[in-house]
């Protein structure tokens, strides 16, 4: 596992500026990017991330205006 290809929940909140406790919660509705959990420590594939980024753009509040050029 390379480090530079995941982040930390601490990390991906300082990134989004949210707390830790919204990652944790969003985590427990299943909101978000996935994750993968191994010996107790959550860490979040960097590509992961972008994708739900990506993803996660919007033109207007009812449809999506995504960033990426296979959509």
């Amino acid at each position: 596992m390379t480090e530079k290809n995941y982040l930390t929940q601490t990390q991906l909140a300082e990134r989004w500026q949210v707390t830790e406790s919204s990652l944790e919660r969003w985590r427990s509705e299943r909101i978000g990017p996935i994750y993968m959990k191994m010996m107790g420590r959550v860490r979040y594939r960097l590509s992961d991330i972008t994708d739900f980024e990506e993803d996660s753009v919007r033109g207007n509040t009812s449809q999506r205006a995504s960033a990426r050029s296979d959509r």
